[in-house]
Parts: structure tokens; sequence; C-alpha cells
């Protein structure tokens, strides 16, 4: 199939932008890489009256490092983050994210900020920035916002950004010094959306209790979750094969898998506890010594 009719606006400053988003008369909707906005265009699921290609402002396309916090403008191209933070010790789970998303031509064309905004709950970039504390910097015609990315994942496709707000910027917040992360996912061929998947970010203390650790999962609800009362249970606790399994285990009143065509909840909630058995202790084995 192809588009309905639709107004192409390429607009060249945010400022435009942000004027045509506060037209509340006309659904508007905002192409940035394209990855996902296109094929829904072309199947009609999305009939908008407007369709504004931000792929002309310069000042949404960046990678900036200020005081350990690394700052990205929206339509910057996945590959391009991901070839900023390889091997970087300070955003390491951000790195393996980003080698995960589909392949390396969809890297080229998709945008931090388009899978952010997509909040597709099996994304790899969703989790990342669920697990980093990511925040959101959205502006309108009336202001701007600072979005935490605990309250930006609302529900499938949906996020707390408003109709007339443009994304700016997601801030990643460096990973703590002497912490290590993992991430870990099941998918039927390589590139595909995963399954389930889960990532981990973990800290231990010269006597090997765990100071700081984060756990968090894609395909197990409507958007990325944390399994915080797993983090607290294990905070304090020493980093052994049998508190990690323990850990696994209480998992499961936290996650909210559903069934479909590609597998039951049944296997989402085993295969997740299985990947957080084994992100664990990819991220021990790769602490710093």
């Amino acid at each position: 199939m192809k588009p309905s009719a639709f107004e192409l606006a390429r607009v060249t400053t945010i400022e435009q932008a942000c004027e045509m988003l506060a037209d509340d008369e006309r659904d508007i909707r905002v192409l940035a890489g394209g990855q996902s906005l296109v094929p829904m265009l072309n199947f009609r699921l999305s009939t908008p009256d407007v369709v504004i290609d931000l792929n002309r402002i310069p000042e949404l396309q960046y990678i900036r490092e200020e005081d350990g916090v690394l700052r990205v403008g929206a339509v910057t191209r996945q590959r391009a983050l991901e070839r900023r933070v390889a091997d970087s010790p300070a955003w390491s789970l951000l790195s393996r994210a980003l080698a995960k998303i589909g392949h390396v031509p969809i890297r080229n064309r998709g945008t931090v900020g388009g899978s952010v905004a997509n909040a597709d709950p099996a994304a790899e970039l969703c989790l990342a920035s669920l697990a980093l504390d990511a925040r959101m910097i959205t502006r309108s015609s009336s202001g701007s916002r600072e979005i935490t990315a605990e309250d930006w994942f609302q529900g499938y496709y949906t996020t707390a950004i408003e109709p007339d707000e443009l994304l700016l910027e997601i801030r990643y917040p460096a990973e703590p010094a002497g912490s290590a992360t993992a991430l870990r996912e099941v998918a039927r061929r390589r590139g595909d959306f995963a399954l389930v998947s889960c990532a981990a970010l973990l800290k231990v203390s010269a006597a090997n209790t765990v100071e700081e650790v984060r756990l968090a999962y894609g395909s197990m609800g409507s958007r990325p979750l944390r399994a915080y009362v797993t983090e607290d249970w294990l905070r304090g606790k020493p980093a052994t094969p049998e508190n990690f399994a323990a850990a696994a285990e209480s998992i499961e009143d936290q996650l909210h898998p559903s069934s479909d065509l590609h597998a039951s909840s049944a296997y989402r909630m085993s295969v997740a506890k299985a990947l957080t058995r084994r992100a664990l202790q990819d991220a021990l084995a790769a602490l710093p010594s």
C-alpha cells in the first residue's frame, strides 16, 4: 500500500517545528529516521494531515559529554552514537544495546530519539534508557520539560510527551565508577526484536557485596520495566550465584509478560529468570579487577 495524502513540512529550526506542533486542529506526526513511521504510513496505520521532517535541523544532531552526562540530540543516528560509545567504560550498556539494534543499515538511518519516542517495549534503546536512568528533554511553544525514563515510558508505543511537544535530547548519565554491565536477549534471528531481554548493571565492594545493581527488562510488559524490588533485595548481599539465582526467582511479581504468536507469557518469564542469572554473572565477570 501507499500512504494517504499528507502535507510534508521540511522545517529547518526547532522553533518552526514547535510552532507547527502547536496546531491542535490537524493530526501531525514527526519524521526522524522513518524506521517506524514510514511503514505505518505505507500500511495506513497512521494517516496524518501533516508530517514534519526534522532531518534539516542541525541543532538536533549532536553527541556531547558534559559533567559525566552524554547528551544526544534526538535526530542523531544510532550508528553515530554506537561509534561514539564503542568500548566506552562509562556507557558500556548503551554500547551493548546499540550493537543489537537490527542491522547496520537500520542503525545508519534510525535515530536515537525516534526509537525512544516510539517506545516499543522490545527496543534495546528503550531498555538501556531505563536502566541508565536517562532523562528526555522536550520543548513546546510554551517551554521545556525534563522527564525521567521511568515517567517517560507509559505503555505500548506511548510516552509522556504531549502532542505539542518535540523531543530534543536524551541525557545518559555515566555508569557508576567501578561498575560493569551486561545485556542478554533471546530472539528468533539476529536482528529481530527480542522475545525477552535483560540488562544488568552491577557494582560490588572489596568484600564482594553488592553496592549497586540495576535490572531492566524488555518485552516483559507494555513498556520496559525495572525490577526495583529485586534491586533493593540484592544490595548489601554477597555477589554469589546463589543470591543471583534467588534474585532471578524474585522478578516474577514485578514483570507482566503477555502471550502472543511468538511466545507464551510462561515462556517469557522462564527465559527472563535465566537471563537475569546470566546477565548478573556476566556483569560480575566483567568488573574491573
